[in-house]
């Protein structure tokens, strides 16, 4: 046994001089945690909450921080905030950034966790957590963490037109499949709620046994139909809208590439395929094509340790609409391209596999494509092979 002598003193919090007053913001529904570390504290991180909401309160905190590091130190320091991202979107961080703080917002996928089997999680270990990454951050230590490129309002705003297009699309086939089920259930096939003349079919419709439709069953039917018809307006005004924010992109400047209108260039690709691709990734700035495929969550994830040598797969980290778009639009590729560069690399790769893996190559393609298209719209360089629609 060491004696005390032999004994490491416990390091104290944190060693650093500090040039700013960090703060974690824990945002919940209820309360908001704010979590503090100041200069000349002692390294003694504080913890203070207020109401879920309350920016005045916020604000009237971080003054109060001022106020205290000011009385102890006699300088003023600027206050550097951070937050994770989540339900609670962009708006705090643009109050902040108005208020003239810095402000961040944080991967919280990408802060590393302990791999205890039963971790203790809570919001002050988790506040705790928060600005140790931000310290880390601002010490410029590489990979602590992933910081969160924040969208303008208006390039927030645009992408509803797509999301909500999506949440229509799974609302119509619910509709759908519960008139179907509620049909079946009696003996009735082969009816298309989609049609025209879904309304008079419905009227003809008899049972598998020869009786009508009983009353109660044909006016659940009605309703339903009355909220598939809502839909089916909802759906063509978004997608006029979609339209009509491609058709602005047309008359973009010189200055403001007009990224959506080139996709549309390519055969196999429509409003809905580039509306997506540029609203959802090509819109914003990537260094290289491993950060694009990143993003995407189409990047291969490697496990290496000694001897052991293999890929796991996509990290499937990234967004999940942008990878199920180019996923659907890899398949429809090899449809309508198939004579391009990367469509004969498929079919290349699948024939080397004796005809298998088709779905793990689908997304390698998918990758492929993804990096193509961003070349080609940022650079202009043409996919080779690939056939251009005339216009």
């Amino acid at each position: 046994m060491p004696t005390p002598a032999d004994r490491a003193e416990a390091p104290t919090a944190i060693q650093t001089n500090l040039g700013a007053i960090f703060v974690s913001l824990e945002l919940s529904r209820s309360l908001w945690l704010i979590t503090s570390l100041s200069p000349c504290s002692g390294e003694k991180i504080s913890k203070h909450s207020v109401r879920a909401g309350d920016v005045a309160a916020l604000l009237a905190r971080f003054s109060e921080l001022r106020r205290k590091t000011l009385a102890r130190t006699g300088k003023s320091f600027p206050i550097i905030a951070i937050q994770e991202a989540g339900l609670d979107g962009f708006w705090l961080h643009r109050v902040l950034e108005r208020e003239g703080l810095e402000s961040h917002i944080v991967d919280p996928a990408s802060i590393a966790t302990s791999r205890r089997r039963r971790r203790a999680k809570t919001d002050r270990i988790d506040g705790e957590t928060l600005l140790r990454a931000l310290l880390a951050h601002k010490r410029g230590e590489p990979r602590v963490c992933a910081m969160v490129r924040v969208p303008t309002p208006e390039e927030e705003d645009r992408r509803r037109l797509c999301r909500e297009r999506k949440v229509l699309i799974a609302e119509r086939v619910e509709h759908v499949n519960r008139i179907k089920g509620l049909l079946f259930s009696q003996g009735v096939f082969g009816y298309e709620p989609l049609r025209r003349d879904r309304r008079q079919r419905l009227n003809e419709l008899t049972t598998g046994d020869g009786r009508a439709l009983p009353a109660h069953l044909k006016t659940h039917i009605s309703r339903e139909l009355d909220r598939l018809e809502l839909l089916l307006d909802q759906l063509k005004t978004a997608e006029a809208e979609r339209d009509a924010l491609l058709a602005q992109q047309q008359a973009a400047t010189a200055a403001q590439a007009p990224i959506g209108r080139m996709l549309l260039d390519f055969k196999g690709i429509g409003a809905e395929f580039a509306a997506n691709l540029w609203l959802e990734a090509l819109f914003r700035h990537f260094d290289n094509r491993r950060q694009l495929a990143s993003y995407a969550g189409l990047a291969p994830t490697p496990w290496q340790s000694g001897s052991v040598d293999r890929e796991q797969g996509v990290s499937k980290a990234g967004n999940p609409r942008l990878r199920t778009t180019l996923i659907q639009l890899a398949w429809l590729w090899l449809r309508h391209q198939p004579q391009s560069a990367l469509a004969l690399w498929f079919k290349e790769r699948v024939n080397r596999n004796g005809g298998r893996m088709k779905k793990t190559t689908i997304v390698a393609l998918a990758r492929k494509l993804l990096v193509a298209l961003w070349k080609y719209v940022t650079a202009g360089v043409v996919i080779e092979g690939a056939l251009m629609k005339s216009h």
